[in-house]
Formats: structure tokens, sequence, C-alpha cells
């Protein structure tokens, strides 16, 4: 493997392989890869009780340790869907964004995760699906079913950025009344425990979820190093980018499906737990200072959010938990007025 640096950037051939490496992107990857280690091992000591860090660490590396059951059996499996959860979302916002063009879209936004949501209450509030068992698989369903309506409705001739972010939205909002239909006209008992999925949480996750998500990932991971190249295709406006040679639509419909699945797998695991997936992306980018949004930043960056916000639920009510998707949505409300006010001043 050799190397050639460029400004801002690092060719690493491989081989016949050879791809750019953004250094402040690599440098914040590893930042983040340590403030996530430390988030995790917080997350792993505090609770009802305090376990001290080298127990962690002992119950991790699998050494005999009287903390086992507390650290083994109720929280690491909790935070490792946490992890996971939010690794899909930063990736799915990542790529949403770069479809759309659009720091305001997000798999929350366009529909995708309303589509998951609808579905899960729906069968949920009838008594079709409980709240486990076959309510992932539903929600990945419903997911799918919207994003492929929002790609199909925003096709005019190629995909408008703007046209697609404003179909989503339309989209969110019909699915979102069709979800308050399904609460109000169903089971009373069924429509409760369909509220508490609707909040998003992490409480009583296990490796279960947590095995389908990480099979996910991993086979997603070879289309996502596609996209992290195809991103710098793309970047160019249409005219430039067919002029030379480029399948547009291609790239922008592998991106958005792969966004839609991993939305709606992350939604099937813990529940919708909003706006990860629209501040992660945003977040990376400004910490890496890059063209385009990254990739493995933004997945990094959901990770340490989903998993913070989750520490933040269990102890800010102490002994009340929160369901994790009530601090990223009292988090992510602000922020998404912010990026409203900031694009009607004419802020990129």
């Amino acid at each position: 493997m050799t190397s050639v640096s460029l400004r801002g950037y690092t060719v690493v051939r491989a081989g016949r392989a050879s791809f750019l490496l953004h250094r402040r992107s690599a440098f914040v990857a590893l930042g983040l890869l340590a403030a996530l280690a430390g988030t995790v091992i917080a997350s792993l000591c505090l609770g009802e009780s305090t376990v001290s860090p080298v127990d962690v660490v002992e119950v991790v590396l699998g050494k005999p340790n009287p903390n086992e059951l507390v650290v083994g059996e109720f929280r690491l499996p909790r935070i490792v869907v946490g992890l996971l959860v939010g690794t899909a979302l930063g990736l799915a916002g990542a790529l949403v964004q770069t479809v759309a063009r659009n720091p305001l879209a997000s798999p929350d936004v366009v529909g995708v995760t309303w589509g998951a949501t609808a579905t899960v209450v729906g069968l949920m509030a009838y008594g079709v699906v409980g709240s486990t068992g076959q309510a992932p698989y539903a929600a990945v369903l419903g997911g799918l079913v919207a994003g492929v309506l929002v790609y199909a409705l925003a096709w005019r001739r190629g995909l408008h950025a703007q046209r697609f972010v404003l179909i989503g939205i339309g989209i969110s909002v019909a699915l979102s009344s069709l979800t308050s239909v399904f609460l109000t006209k169903g089971d009373g008992f069924q429509a409760q425990a369909a509220k508490v999925w609707m909040t998003g949480s992490l409480n009583g996750s296990g490796y279960d979820q947590a095995g389908r998500l990480a099979w996910v990932l991993l086979s997603a991971a070879p289309v996502a190093l596609w996209a992290a190249r195809a991103q710098r295709s793309i970047s160019f406006d249409d005219a430039t980018a067919v002029g030379l040679g480029l399948r547009l639509d291609r790239i922008r419909l592998g991106m958005a499906l792969l966004g839609t699945v991993l939305a709606s797998c992350a939604a099937g695991a813990a529940g919708p737990v909003d706006f990860v997936a629209l501040m992660a992306p945003q977040i990376a980018l400004r910490l890496a200072r890059s063209a385009q949004v990254p990739l493995l930043c933004s997945a990094l960056t959901g990770a340490l959010i989903v998993v913070l916000a989750d520490l933040i639920a269990r102890r800010l009510l102490a002994p009340t938990e929160l369901p994790v998707g009530v601090v990223t949505g009292l988090v992510g409300a602000p922020y998404l007025m912010w990026l409203l006010v900031r694009s009607r001043r004419g802020g990129a």
C-alpha cells in the first residue's frame, strides 16, 4: 500500500485500487471514536448502581466479576443496540442529504421513518403484531414502501432535489395523520403499547435486535464504500455530471435505497428515534469541513448521539427512565428550527 499527499487529501493505493482520504475527516473520525469509547464506558458505569471502569472492562473482556449481571446482561445489550441504531441513522441521514442536496432532508423528514411508524402502529393497534417479534419486519416493509413512494412521486425525467424534499414532507404529514387514525380507532390497550413504541426506546433491547441490525450494516458496508466514492461524482451540477458520462439517476437511486433500508431497520430495532439522521450528518460535515458529507464521520456521530442521549435519558430523572427518542427530540427540534431560520437568511 502506498500513499501520495495532495492538498487536504491523501491518495491511498493498494494494488490496482486507489481512493482519496480526506485527512481532517480521518482525524475527526479518530476523535469521534475516542469520544464514543468514553461515552460507552460512562454509560456502562452509571446507573442505579455505580460500577468502576475497571470492573466494566473486565466484564467486557469476559473475565469473572461480581458486576457481570448488571453490566453484561442489563446495560451492555442496550448500548450495543444504541451504537448500531445510531450508526445506521447517521449513515442513512448522510445518504439522503447527499441525494437531496439539502441539510433539512433526512429519513424522518422525507417520510421513511413515518412509513415504518404508520405500518407498525397500524398493525399493533389492531392486534396483528406485538411490540416485538414481527414488528421490526413490519417497520422495514413500511419504511421501504414509503421511501419508494417518495422517490417515484419526485421523479420527473430525473430526480429533482427540492421536489424530493417537498414530496417527502407531504408524505410524512399524510402518514402522521394516518398514524393518529390508527391510534384513535384501534384497540385501546394495543394503541397504548403502540404509543410507547413510537417514542423510540432502547429499554429492553437485547442481542436479538443487535444481531439483525449488525447483519444489515455488514451487508451494507460494500455499498456504503461505493456511495462514499460516488459522492464526489454527484457533487457536480447535473449538466456537468451528465457531460462526464455519469449515470446520476442510478447513483441517486442506489444511495436513496440504501438510506431507506438503514433508516427502516433502525426504526425496527428501537422504534423511531427522531432527528438523529437529521443532526448527525451536519455535525460531522462541520467538524470535518469536507466538500461532501463524510459518511464514516456521520455514522460515528449518529452512534455518539444515541448512546449519549440514552445515558441522559436514564439518569436525568432517575430512577425514572425516559425513552431515548424524547431526548433526541428535545435537542433535534430546536436544531431543525435553527436550520430553517438559517436557510431563510441565505445560509448555505
